[in-house]
């Protein structure tokens, strides 16, 4: 390869944490792929938005952000085919104006198709809609032997269940069929209930199971009988008749913002438990004065912090981990009373802190179950791991897992102990000669 296609980098996911160096190879052509394949150790990575270190190779990492071409689209079924280095948020800008959204989009339109596969994404949604996976009609496989298979539920479909949610652990995902969803208009409906606690919280989300998307903010730092009180959100597609006059006629003109940026690395310590809750105790005021049924546009409600780029830079140069879990909905509220006395007793605090409520998942290795979802951001320190183990030994108590593309710091035990299905993907890559030809920095760590 040229220059520049070919070299050593230093490699990390969106939290910056870990760092690894290595080969980063950005190829041409399939033949490209085949010779790197070949050699062995290669994960594909997408536009680097997992958190940790899953898009990270053992050996080699796949820069699939060339094959990044829509091939067609049918306007009837709404199915697009294109190449998995194509940008969720170019798929949004060509087809919104049309009147088709994604089905399923996660909280960051700056994924690639491949990744939101590999990782089978979830949104606001999944309590109706399930997850990504289950708006992809078929994928292009290349595998060990540099051959390429199509995959769907009615082809190859072994190969098809263990790579939607695999993590790129089964192949380099080439192209894909994916439905989208017919829209009348970019503006959403939003509904903000504020709920004093976390058991209101929590009956919001059961009345709401209905509402097309529903999401909370919940402030951490909250103890007592204020354990988890949360601003809840719950979200619909606006028709373009229910529009305000001035928005009919262009009903999917939204207004133009302007990007903001962190264009540096933020002091370490700026985060802290002061910090925190001065936003929190903020926000939650703030919250609760707006009004609470607003007219949103699409941009605003499903990736407000993409408007802020680099903001990965406010948790400093060493980076931050989230943690996510979900539980099962039997043991929800304990377990979720749980997580967050102990985040709120560590003082700690997480700037970010996100519940959302999960429906059906019949992914042989995707991360929702039935239940409810907790994300927490935190610098990284000393402090964390030891924090986040405790957070790990609580998911277990209660019948927990783990997301793995917001994984960093896992181990082989811990993930097995919360899910057991990873055996059987772990004996599946062994038996179809896949773990040596494909392997991440994670998949080490995780011995998958």
């Amino acid at each position: 390869m040229t220059d520049g296609e070919n070299r050593i980098a230093e490699l990390t996911g969106w939290g910056r944490y870990p760092r690894r160096r290595g080969a980063f190879i950005r190829p041409r052509n399939l033949d490209d792929l085949r010779a790197m394949i070949g050699k062995g150790g290669v994960v594909a990575r997408g536009n680097g938005r997992a958190y940790g270190d899953s898009a990270i190779g053992a050996a080699a990492t796949l820069d699939m952000r060339r094959l990044n071409r829509m091939l067609s689209f049918d306007a009837q079924t709404g199915c697009l085919v294109a190449e998995a280095g194509v940008i969720l948020g170019d798929v949004i800008a060509t087809f919104l104006p049309r009147g088709w959204f994604p089905w399923v989009t996660p909280g960051t339109k700056f994924v690639t198709l491949g990744g939101a596969i590999a990782a089978d994404i979830h949104g606001k949604n999944h309590h109706r809609d399930g997850s990504f996976g289950n708006f992809v009609e078929w994928i292009d496989v290349m595998g060990a032997d540099g051959e390429i298979t199509r995959a769907s539920r009615e082809e190859n479909a072994d190969l098809f269940a263990w790579s939607v949610g695999g993590m790129g652990l089964t192949g380099v995902i080439l192209r894909a069929c994916i439905r989208l969803r017919p829209v009348e208009s970019g503006w959403i409906a939003q509904q903000t209930v504020a709920a004093p606690n976390l058991a209101e919280a929590m009956d919001v989300f059961e009345s709401a199971n209905d509402a097309t998307y529903s999401v909370a903010w919940v402030d951490c730092i909250a103890s007592g009988a204020a354990l988890g009180r949360s601003l809840v959100m719950t979200g619909e597609h606006v028709g373009a008749e229910e529009l305000p006059h001035a928005y009919r006629s262009h009903p999917f003109r939204t207004p133009r913002k302007r990007n903001l940026s962190v264009p540096f690395n933020a002091p370490t310590g700026i985060l802290n438990r002061f910090s925190v809750r001065a936003f929190n105790a903020f926000y939650w005021r703030r919250a609760q004065r707006a009004s609470r049924e607003t007219l949103v546009d699409w941009d605003s409600y499903f990736y407000p912090l993409d408007a802020v780029l680099g903001w990965n830079r406010i948790y400093g140069r060493r980076g931050f981990l989230q943690f996510q879990c979900v539980l099962p909905l039997e043991s929800s509220k304990a377990g979720l009373a749980a997580l967050l006395s102990e985040t709120a007793a560590s003082g700690q605090g997480s700037f970010l802190t996100v519940l959302k409520r999960f429906g059906q998942q019949n992914g042989r290795f995707s991360f929702p179950m039935p239940g409810y979802t907790l994300a927490l951001d935190f610098p990284v320190s000393a402090r964390t791991f030891s924090l986040l183990d405790r957070l790990d030994a609580i998911t277990l108590d209660h019948g927990g897992r783990f997301y793995l593309a917001k994984d960093a710091r896992l181990t082989a035990t811990t993930l097995r102990q919360a899910d057991p299905r990873a055996d059987a993907f772990c004996t599946m890559r062994q038996e179809s000669d896949l773990d040596q030809a494909f392997a991440s920095a994670q998949s080490e760590r995780l011995l998958l």
